[in-house]
């Protein structure tokens, strides 16, 4: 469990990260004219995504999950391959991204790295990563609750962004 919970930390202290990243764009957009939409729900993501990590933690010390290698090593590389994705789209979108809906008026769309084959592949980065974090160390019931909620979530996310980026797109 040793090792599972500093894989864990790790993916918080990577979540801090995002957000240091995210308050810097967040300045570089709106001082750009940048406007936020879909406020309403992000609160509900930062519930959500700390107790997935709260879940992966406490599952498995509560309920007395094993590590089973058949599940946990699949689950392991998955989840690393989420935050290389993740990581992928933050570096594409540069001054752009953010965990908040920030759109500058007029700017276009990008369409390089992942974006050239996705419209949304961060989100696959999120899904991918919360059923896989909690698979590592077996915490089933957390994978679950996660993957179902973020379901939730992520339909008004995406309705709130793609509305959001067809009226700043240009002409």
């Amino acid at each position: 469990m040793t090792w599972y919970t500093l894989l864990v930390l790790a993916v918080a202290v990577e979540r801090l990260a995002e957000l240091v990243v995210a308050r810097r764009n967040a300045a570089w957009t709106r001082a750009r004219d940048g406007v936020e939409h879909g406020r309403g729900h992000y609160p509900v993501m930062v519930v959500l995504h700390t107790g997935l990590l709260a879940g992966c933690l406490l599952e498995p010390l509560l309920a007395d999950r094993p590590f089973l290698p058949a599940l946990g090593w699949p689950a392991l590389a998955l989840a690393l391959l989420a935050q290389a994705l993740r990581w992928w789209c933050i570096t594409t979108l540069g001054p752009y991204w953010n965990t908040r809906v920030i759109v500058v008026p007029g700017a276009r769309l990008v369409g390089d790295g992942p974006y050239r084959l996705l419209r949304h592949p961060n989100y696959v980065a999120v899904v991918v990563e919360g059923a896989a974090l909690p698979l590592v160390h077996s915490a089933w019931i957390t994978a679950t609750v996660f993957t179902l909620a973020d379901a939730v979530l992520l339909t008004v996310r995406v309705r709130c962004e793609n509305a959001a980026l067809t009226r700043a797109a240009p002409a």
